[in-house]
């Protein structure tokens, strides 16, 4: 980067914690190999019973960046993520999941491009994955869910910035992935996101990362790095592959909260499939179209 030194705005490091003596030391070491120069390492962690604290606890006398460990009472992910934040004292938030690596230049490439668009909110970027054997689930989802970038309808994604209103506007917005930007690691977020539009959702417990994404568009630009920046990792105990697993709600009730905050900003093919969901003449409607053809 050309900038002095004074002009590195601070990023905290988020890594919200629970049990990840496995992985936390790869994690941790990636946080510490960054090569932007302003950081500081926020853990917060939901009552581990594992080494994990101990394990971060021996960073501290390898690295010069202020590492901060605080408990939580776990009261969901969403909580401790949020716990995190609110112990930061950055301009930007980067989160690290415990599982999961930094690319030594991730944090530096971000922050060149958020300092390009100070407009921009949210910065993410292409990510790669981590897995102990290729199996043939795995192969499926890296061939799906691997250039998530690419699965809108007429967004070219490409490098540099675009308004968040014209994600929100494209027809394949609901579309499978619901997740089009990625998981917590692979994005940067500018602290003002959380006075304009909020924490992360303490009910949702498996889609509030896209939900916030899609929040954040409403009001900031959303800027992209074509590069490869962060590894996520594929494993059996991770939260998305256990709530998986879990009758969760959080599809209805993210759409529910698009259909609350979002509606005016989307095309109408998805404004008429959450009218149909959640607007009483329209499920009115449907409901005596779906009795039409069973008594037919």
């Amino acid at each position: 980067m050309t900038m002095n030194k004074v002009e590195f705005p601070l990023v905290s490091i988020c890594i919200p914690t629970y049990n990840g003596a496995t992985y936390i030391e790869e994690a941790m070491q990636s946080a510490i190999n960054q090569t932007y120069p302003n950081l500081e390492i926020i853990v917060s962690d939901d009552a581990s019973k594992d080494d994990t604290l101990a394990i971060i606890q021996s960073f501290i006398s390898q690295t010069k960046i202020p590492i901060t460990i605080v408990t939580h009472n776990p009261q969901g992910i969403g909580a401790n993520w949020n716990n995190c934040i609110r112990h930061s004292q950055g301009q930007y938030i980067k989160f690290l999941f415990q599982d999961d690596v930094l690319l030594p230049h991730c944090i530096e490439n971000m922050m060149t491009m958020a300092i390009q668009y100070p407009n921009a909110g949210l910065i993410y970027s292409k990510r790669t994955f981590i897995y102990e054997e290729l199996s043939s689930e795995i192969e499926k989802f890296i061939a799906y869910y691997g250039p998530i970038h690419t699965h809108w309808d007429n967004l070219e994604v490409k490098q540099g910035v675009m308004s968040g209103r014209t994600y929100l506007k494209d027809k394949a917005f609901l579309n499978s992935p619901k997740n089009k930007i990625g998981e917590p690691t692979n994005v940067l977020l500018k602290m003002e996101c959380f006075d304009a539009v909020g924490y992360f959702s303490e009910i949702l417990e498996q889609t509030l990362d896209s939900n916030y994404w899609y929040r954040v568009m409403k009001k900031f630009d959303i800027a992209f790095v074509d590069e490869v920046l962060v590894k996520f990792r594929l494993h059996a105990n991770q939260a998305s592959s256990i709530n998986k697993k879990r009758e969760l709600p959080d599809n209805l009730l993210m759409y529910k909260a698009y259909y609350d905050n979002l509606f005016w900003c989307l095309h109408p093919k998805c404004q008429l499939k959450l009218l149909k969901l959640y607007h009483p003449i329209f499920k009115m409607l449907v409901t005596i179209k779906r009795s039409f053809y069973v008594e037919k």
